[in-house]
């Protein structure tokens, strides 16, 4: 038979009322990928052009017991009782290779074994007073087939997302130390699906008895190989500055690093400083590698670049960096971001065109510098109706 004759042939004995209904179901199952909510999805689909009720029934793991997760009931008065009637159910006699049948008191149970990619997933147990036609059996095995496939894909990614989230945990600072004449704020957001870990990274942390240092960089792409790039560099930065070397020399051997990781490397921008409290404020040395340039912000609405623009990481080989000096005056603020605030796009014009981000900065004489980082977010949520396709950190320093 070939394949148009058997499509004929299945939609003669099923109906197309019934092809559309299979079609149905698999748009709702494929739109979700919440683990949690795939098993109330299958209960309502089946409920009740298949069965009068549904019980889904999953396990921890392979050789777990099955747990009752959700129950549904064409009759909402009654799924109490009838979770009271299932809790004497031995679920676990069901054949968990066949769809099979279970019989309770005055009703027949069809237990449809919800196996994908050659794992038990679970249970799907469909529930009606009289006797299963073998149409709606065949139907109970086609959702039960469905079914498994989007509650794996719906785990699958649910443990793909929970891994990423403790990648991008591990590189963002373990703490934020308390620095003599700083007030600091810092944001960070990624961007993009919550499978994937952010190219955008920012540090602050103690670098001697009387320095600290910071850091805000940006890696191109995303994914495990920004990642690794992104840990590289957090902990190139801490470790040469616990050996004494200046934020210039640093950068030089971090780009020598990278470059060293051959084809898995990923050219990087960043801006690195260390910050030593004086009598008058704040003295900030920094080095500004491919970065977005810092802007420092006086107590009187003037905005100014402080960075002089240098090379970006992970590129060429023979590359010097010189380090530029900042005071910050007591009530001074310097703000250092990632191409995710410079670059927002609304149509055919970003944020910073025209010097866009300054004038905004301007606007937030003699605010803290947590709420100088809240006010440039803001900005950058407000500037277009669209999501942000990119990362976007913020690092806020204002001298006491």
């Amino acid at each position: 038979m070939d394949r148009v004759t058997a499509e004929r042939v299945e939609e003669s004995t099923r109906g197309p009322h019934w092809l559309g209904f299979l079609a149905d179901a698999s748009d709702l199952l494929a739109g979700t990928l919440d683990p949690d909510m795939v098993p109330a999805i299958i209960a309502q689909i089946v409920v009740p052009r298949l069965s009068s009720w549904c019980a889904v029934y999953t396990s921890d793991g392979d050789s777990g017991p099955l747990r009752l997760v959700y129950l549904w009931h064409a009759d909402e008065a009654r799924i109490d009782g009838l979770r009271e009637q299932l809790d004497g159910m031995d679920v676990s006699a069901a054949d968990d290779r066949i769809t099979s049948l279970i019989h309770l008191p005055d009703t027949q149970v069809l237990a449809v074994p919800l196996t994908a990619r050659g794992r038990g997933l679970g249970l799907m147990c469909l529930g009606r007073p009289d006797r299963f036609p073998d149409e709606v059996i065949q139907f109970a095995d086609d959702i039960g087939r469905r079914a498994a496939l989007a509650m794996d894909n719906a785990r699958l990614y649910a443990q793909q997302a929970a891994a990423n989230r403790a990648l991008q945990r591990s590189l963002l600072p373990p703490n934020e130390p308390e620095v003599p004449g700083l007030d600091y704020g810092v944001i960070y957001e990624p961007a993009g699906e919550v499978n994937e870990v952010g190219g955008d990274f920012y540090d602050l942390f103690k670098a001697g008895d009387d320095s600290w240092r910071f850091a805000i960089g940006d890696v191109c792409g995303t994914g495990p190989e920004a990642a690794a790039v992104t840990g590289l560099a957090r902990h190139t930065l801490r470790l040469l500055a616990r050996e004494g070397y200046g934020i210039a020399a640093v950068l030089g051997r971090l780009n020598q690093a990278i470059l060293e990781e051959g084809e898995r490397a990923r050219f990087l921008t960043l801006l690195h400083g260390d910050i030593t409290p004086v009598a008058s404020g704040l003295e900030v040395r920094l080095v500004s590698a491919g970065h977005p340039e810092a802007l420092r912000l006086r107590p009187n609405g003037k905005v100014e670049a402080v960075t002089t623009p240098q090379s970006l990481l992970g590129v060429f080989h023979e590359v010097f960096f010189e380090a530029d000096t900042v005071h910050l005056d007591h009530g001074d603020v310097l703000l250092a971001v990632t191409d995710g605030v410079t670059e927002r796009r609304n149509g055919g014009r970003l944020l910073d065109d025209n010097g866009g981000l300054a004038r905004m900065l301007a606007e937030c004489a003699g605010l803290s510098a947590r709420a100088v980082a809240e006010r440039i977010r803001r900005g950058v949520a407000e500037f277009a109706t669209e999501p942000s396709a990119d990362d976007l950190a913020i690092v806020v320093l204002r001298a006491r």
